[in-house]
């Protein structure tokens, strides 16, 4: 018994040795790969332009600084993801909302439209005669008049003649009773009456200026002549309207179309008394696609009582629209993005982290302030639904897909990166589609820019009195731009574009704060970089960046100089900051 305890002791210590040897050798190897792995996948990032990502520690290539690892590997966020702060969420209200299936909560379809005159009540007055107008009794247009009104008097060579074969005929009349009718008709054709026929007979005397009554009643709609003017046998004197009822002529979009039909309920809401409805039907669905603005004529009559509707007036038009027997998916309208062909959303990636993604969708019709959506999202999708251009703008700020930048940015390594980042700006391009615009519009739109740079250069100066009197100009050259100037694509990015940029002026024009200004000052700037960007001002602009705006999370604004002067922080940074682009 002893010896065999001997041997177990002898063994235990041999087993203890061995592992003491080799065991924690390889505890090490494995410790070892571990590191080697998290150092593989370690980026190197610069503290003061976090756009540099590169896969090893070094210097930036912009400033020179030592390169610190960076935190966002550990946030295992995909190649298209990106993520916000909870301050950056709060201060620009982004909101989010679950994608539910089915229809619309409200199947009413807005439309908008135009008051104009009901052309099947409209009359043109003419001349039955020529001759020379002596007398007008029309001073303007709109005026009423009554049918059998006096408007003119005419001194007329060939009546003049005609009643002259009247008083001679009537003579003859028992021996020539042909030729006295036919004189009488011809005076009939040229619109005189039988008791002005038969006076002239009775009479034997020739008018020598002759009356032009109204042959119907209604409002002066335009003059033709003037007092004076010589006049052709069927020329138009007056066109007047019989304004008893009016048309509402309503556009609607292409991809609408299938949702009308002749005989639908329509409600109408004038935008001269908003809080009353006028109930009508579908009279008339043109057939004809306006290819300029993509639209159809939708016409609606209206009866006319009291004159309340006058032609020129804006009005709506809510219709409800047959629901489809599948529903799509629907969602707000602001949280839809668009440029060009693309609709954008963008997704909340992680319902507990402000994690973000951008999507492509596919829409469908409109359904009041809401779209469907026939591709790209599905039944439980959080999806972004205000707020949508603040995010766009973040994503484009770290480098992610977006509205604008459809293949995002990439990560520089070593060399590439040291070049990618000291070419000169005007020889970087982003992915962006610039829209063709009339030069009156670019013309408008640098008004707006002007202002911009006058408000730019308040905040340097740490002047936010001038800012905010900037900021009112700047909003009141946005509402005068003409909407007239735009069409199809061109129209519809403005209003979605400048919708975004009136938001963050008036939030910026309700404070006198300096503090609070740079930070509406942000969103603003990458609402107009946006708008500058897809329509052009005919003049070179500079897209400047700071990352150390806004708490560390970038701020970009733009600029008539390459030279960077920092809005953000007044005189405490003027320099900081770099010029990313130069706008054509």
């Amino acid at each position: 018994m002893k010896k065999y305890s001997i041997y177990t002791a002898l063994l235990a210590a041999g087993l203890l040795v061995g592992w003491m040897l080799f065991g924690g050798t390889k505890s090490e190897e494995k410790e070892h790969d571990h590191k080697e792995q998290e150092a593989r996948n370690q980026k190197w990032t610069c503290s003061m332009h976090p756009q540099i990502v590169q896969p090893e520690a070094g210097d930036c290539p912009i400033c020179g600084m030592d390169l610190i690892p960076a935190e966002v590997a550990a946030e295992g966020l995909a190649a298209d993801q990106f993520k916000l702060t909870k301050n950056a969420i709060a201060l620009a209200n982004i909101q989010t909302s679950i994608v539910g299936n089915g229809a619309s909560t409200n199947n009413t379809v807005k439309l908008s439209g135009k008051i104009v005159e009901n052309e099947e009540a409209n009359v043109v007055q003419v001349s039955y005669f020529s001759g020379r107008i002596e007398q007008l009794n029309i001073s303007s247009t709109g005026e009423k008049i009554q049918k059998g009104q006096l408007l003119a008097t005419i001194y007329s060579p060939e009546l003049y003649a005609a009643q002259q074969e009247l008083i001679t005929a009537a003579s003859l009349k028992e021996s020539q009773a042909k030729l006295y009718q036919a004189v009488r008709n011809k005076l009939k054709l040229w619109k005189l009456s039988e008791s002005q026929i038969n006076q002239i007979e009775k009479t034997g005397k020739v008018k020598e200026n002759f009356p032009v009554y109204a042959t119907v009643s209604g409002t002066v709609t335009e003059k033709l002549v003037e007092q004076g003017d010589y006049l052709k046998q069927g020329q138009p004197l007056l066109k007047i309207a019989n304004l008893s009822s009016v048309w509402a002529n309503f556009d609607v979009y292409e991809n609408q179309i299938n949702l009308f039909k002749k005989g639908q309920e329509v409600s109408v809401i004038a935008n001269s008394d908003p809080n009353k409805k006028y109930k009508a039907t579908v009279d008339f669905i043109d057939p004809t696609l306006d290819a300029k603005t993509r639209t159809v004529k939708l016409r609606v009559v209206l009866k006319n009582t009291n004159n309340r509707f006058k032609p020129g007036m804006f009005v709506e038009g809510y219709i409800k629209v047959i629901a489809a027997k599948k529903q799509p998916i629907v969602i707000p309208a602001s949280a839809v993005l668009w440029t060009g062909k693309r609709s954008v959303v963008y997704l909340k990636a992680n319902t507990n982290e402000p994690i973000f993604q951008m999507k492509e969708v596919l829409l469908g019709n409109r359904l009041g302030d809401q779209y469907e959506v026939t591709e790209g999202l599905f039944t439980g999708n959080e999806i972004v639904t205000n707020g949508t251009f603040t995010v766009d703008a973040a994503a484009q700020l770290q480098g992610k897909k977006s509205m604008m930048n459809k293949s995002g940015g990439k990560v520089m390594t070593g060399h590439e990166g040291h070049i990618g980042m000291t070419k000169k700006a005007d020889e970087i391009k982003m992915n962006i589609d610039r829209v063709s615009v009339d030069s009156k519009f670019q013309k408008q739109l640098k008004e707006v820019f002007d202002q911009y740079i006058v408000l730019k250069d308040a905040l340097i100066k740490e002047d936010a009195k001038t800012a905010t009197v900037a900021s009112s100009m700047m909003l009141k050259k946005v509402t005068l731009i003409d909407m007239k100037l735009l069409k199809g694509e061109a129209h519809t990015t403005w209003m979605q574009l400048s919708k975004e940029l009136k938001k963050h002026t008036i939030a910026f024009n309700s404070t006198t704060e300096i503090k609070k200004q740079r930070n509406h000052f942000k969103p603003l700037s990458s609402s107009l970089i946006m708008i500058i960007e897809k329509f052009g001002i005919n003049q070179k602009v500079y897209s400047q960046f700071c990352p150390m705006a806004d708490s560390n999370t970038g701020g970009y604004w733009l600029s008539l100089e390459d030279k960077v002067v920092n809005p953000y922080f007044g005189n405490a940074m003027l320099t900081c900051g770099e010029v990313t682009k130069t706008i054509k």
